[in-house]
């Protein structure tokens, strides 16, 4: 008998380990943002806080700057079960529902309270129809409010005509097209190579971006603008949300709740600090003229009555609960 301790024990640790590695679950997540921005830095806190939360038991593995999947793949990979979670910019999915694009109209909500409501307002409309594919919102992250990138001072809409203007979801698009610009669809990652190498003349796009892109390694101009602030969202495969024991569904949701409250403060002070490296590296960051206002203005009008027609009920009960 005593022979037979030592393999016993053997048996026994063996047997431990096994269990072990079935108790953890280990998700990978991709995201489309580099490590410096802090929409990323927010989503490593959360797979953090949930890995504590659960004991250990699921292991978020972020894989950020679109290093796993490509940023206009990751709701498809989500949705088909190819990940389990994902993280992604939400007006992407504007042309599936134009609920999503919400956040992106031109001055409807362009300072954080009012995005705070607009995003009260559409949340239930989001939610409902991520839920069709088969897909669970966990939380949304604003960005900080959208400004302009030029190689030149920007004094109206006009100074954008002819210009190649960065494209990266279907409302940029068409604000470029409004703008007499010709809209070109350029990833976060491809910044840099694409104004080095004349696919694009100007952007529009948050303070967070231009820092992260260097941009003023290839543009001299920020007119802060303020035009809308549009947000990322976290996203789930339900079924994978199922498969998790009832402990693990509620640490999950209660670390969500406390990343989309921390980066919209995140947020705020990214948008004050970023501007402001802006201008350290040589950006000239200005605020728009009497004119480019107008202009921006008018085009916001338009694109408002657009997406009011497009969206129908949807978006008529989104405009209700916001007003």
């Amino acid at each position: 008998m005593k022979t037979l301790k030592p393999f016993a024990a053997i048996l026994t640790a063996t047997s431990l380990l096994i269990s072990s590695a079935y108790a953890e679950t280990k998700w990978d997540m991709p995201t489309p943002y580099g490590d410096g921005v802090h929409h990323t830095k927010n989503v490593r806190q959360f797979a953090e806080d949930v890995k504590t939360a659960t004991g250990g038991e699921l292991n978020i593995v972020v894989h950020s700057g679109a290093s796993l999947i490509k940023h206009p793949e990751i709701h498809r990979a989500v949705r088909s079960g190819q990940v389990p979670a994902g993280e992604m910019f939400m007006g992407l999915l504007g042309n599936d529902n134009p609920v999503f694009k919400a956040d992106n109209i031109p001055f409807l909500a362009s300072d954080f309270d009012s995005a705070r409501k607009l995003w009260a307002a559409s949340r239930p409309a989001i939610e409902a129809s991520l839920e069709k594919d088969g897909v669970r919102l966990l939380f949304a992250v604003p960005w900080p409010p959208q400004g302009f990138y030029t190689k030149k001072p920007l004094n109206s809409g006009a100074d954008l005509e002819g210009l190649k203007m960065r494209a990266y979801s279907p409302t940029t698009s068409r604000l470029a097209v409004l703008l007499k610009a010709t809209p070109t669809t350029v990833q976060t990652p491809e910044i840099p190579q694409a104004f080095s190498t004349g696919i694009v003349d100007a952007m529009v796009t948050s303070p967070s971006t231009g820092v992260s892109s260097q941009s003023w390694d290839y543009v001299s101009d920020y007119t802060d603008t303020q035009a809308w602030i549009p947000k990322n969202m976290v996203i789930v495969n339900a079924r994978a949300f199922k498969r998790l024991g009832e402990a693990e569904q509620k640490a999950l949701l209660e670390s969500a709740a406390t990343a989309e409250a921390r980066g919209w403060e995140m947020a705020q002070a990214e948008t004050s600090a970023k501007t402001a490296m802006l201008a350290e590296n040589g950006i000239n960051v200005a605020q728009p003229s009497d004119q480019l206002k107008a202009d921006l203005q008018a085009i916001g009008k338009t694109m408002g009555e657009e997406w009011a027609a497009e969206a129908g009920d949807a978006g008529k009960a989104i405009m209700a609960a916001y007003q």
